[in-house]
Formats: C-alpha cells, structure tokens, sequence
C-alpha cells in the first residue's frame, strides 16, 4: 500500500513539475482539508489556517521539486509543511503582538562592560535607571526585575510572583511607563 502511494507521489509531483494544472487540481482536493486541519490546529483561528494552506499550496505549486517522495509521502511532507508555517505565523503574530502593545525601554545600561566612549553617558542613563527602579512600588520592581534584569517572559514572572498571567502583564506595563517617564528628557527639568 505504502509503494502505491509514493508511486502516485512520484507521478503527481513529476506533472507538477512541467506545470500540469490538473496535476495540481488533484493535489489540492486530496490534501486541503488535511493541510487546513493542521494549520487550524495550531493557529487557532480559520482565516489564519486559510492563508497557511493558500501558502503551502502556492510553494508547492511554485517549488514541486522540494518533495521528495524517496524520504516520505506527499500527505505527511504537506502536513509537515503546514505544521511549521503555521507555528511561523503564531510566532510572528506574537512578536507583533508583544512590540505594539508593550513600550520599549532598553536596560543595557544596567550591564557592565560598556564600551568606554559610551560611559560618562550611560553612568548618568544608569543612574538615572536605578533611582527610578528604587521609586517603583514592590509588586511593579519585583516584575520589572524578574522579567528586564532575570530574563524572564510575562508568563515565568507570573507563576514565580503567584500571579494571574494579566496582573504580571500589567505590572509590567505600568512598570515600563514609570521608568520611561522617569527617564525621559524632561524628567529631571
């Protein structure tokens, strides 16, 4: 059974390569739906799972060569295909998400070993820092602390302070404002 498969594998990818249209019309009702399946699986969401399996489709219809039914089926590369570009589009969703919805603050200042042009500068920017860090209330320097000076993401700091995952988000954001506001130009006018 499994030969019979990879030999229609081969025969379907091979029309595909001389760009047989129905070849393709073949691939696509065959796979779709499995294709889509995976994709909503993983995005959560129909219109995200839709534009996966228009992508997936479209690079294989553009690239028929980068299957290769010697290493496996046409059904499991489609869905493995499916499977990473849709974690690619969480993926980017959510680093989207995180650097429009959180304000920006470097803490590099806080790291030693600054190059020497930049540290009568960053001596002020650290002091600054650490004034403003010390003026924030204990539940916002604890999140800021944990997430900006330990690494860690909204979601560690919330299990390790005991928090709902929307309460350490907020601390954090109200943290991030604070600092920004205190160090700011106009700050110390």
């Amino acid at each position: 059974m499994q030969q019979g498969s990879t030999d229609v594998d081969c025969r379907l990818r091979d029309r595909l390569v001389f760009g047989d249209e129905d070849a393709f019309g073949e691939v696509y009702e065959r796979y779709s739906a499995l294709v889509y399946t995976v994709a909503v699986r993983v995005t959560r969401d129909d219109r995200a799972a839709e534009d996966v399996t228009q992508e997936v489709f479209l690079s294989f219809w553009q690239r028929p060569f980068a299957f290769d039914p010697a290493k496996g089926s046409l059904r499991g590369w489609l869905a493995m295909i499916a499977h990473r570009r849709a974690v690619d589009l969480v993926r980017r969703e959510e680093a989207h998400r995180r650097s429009t919805r959180e304000p920006q603050l470097s803490m590099d200042a806080l790291n030693a070993g600054d190059p020497v042009g930049d540290q009568v500068t960053d001596a002020d920017t650290t002091r600054r820092l650490r004034v403003a860090l010390g003026t924030l209330p204990e539940p916002l320097h604890s999140a800021i602390t944990l997430a900006y000076l330990e690494g860690r993401t909204y979601r560690e700091v919330a299990a390790e302070l005991g928090l709902p995952e929307g309460t350490a988000k907020s601390r954090l954001r109200e943290a991030l404002r604070r600092l920004t506001v205190a160090l700011s130009p106009h700050a110390h006018d």
